[in-house]
């Protein structure tokens, strides 16, 4: 990955506010999930309660997609990405108060929902998304035009 690459993969990431993220069922269907986030560089963090279908679809299979798409308004300005990659609850106390700090600073208003959701709080979870191959696309650079890169 090219220090331009990195860049504007980070960009996409910090600068959108939902992706998509594609987990496995049990069942063995795939399942696509729309959730708010918060990033760390590469790293990617959001929230969910502990007993969630994704949450139970991670604890079967870690392994996962994800596609973040900016906002555009015609063809030529797609700019997002797609990736695979490895996802884990988060267990460390310092990192599960880094999740938190950031998505408090990206989500201000989630503050107003914690007293309605107290009860449920003690099942909540924080899930880390390490990506290993992306998929950056660029219709700045042509119709179509992608880049594969590995982390």
């Amino acid at each position: 990955m090219t220090p331009e690459q990195r860049d504007q993969i980070v960009s996409i990431i910090a600068e959108t506010n939902d992706l998509t993220l594609a987990t496995l069922r049990e069942d063995d269907y795939p399942q696509a999930t729309t959730v708010s986030y918060a990033s760390d560089g590469l790293t990617i963090y959001f929230g969910t309660l502990g007993a969630s279908q994704k949450a139970k679809n991670i604890a079967f299979c870690d392994k996962v997609s994800v596609a973040i798409d900016c906002p555009h308004t015609n063809w030529e300005e797609i700019h997002s990405i797609s990736l695979g990659g490895k996802a884990h609850v988060v267990k460390d106390a310092d990192e599960f108060e880094k999740a938190s700090e950031l998505l408090m600073k990206k989500f201000p208003e989630a503050a107003k929902y914690e007293s309605e959701f107290e009860a449920e709080m003690e099942d909540f979870v924080f899930i880390r998304i390490e990506p290993e191959v992306i998929s950056l696309l660029d219709y700045s650079k042509g119709f179509g035009h992608t880049e594969l890169v590995e982390v």
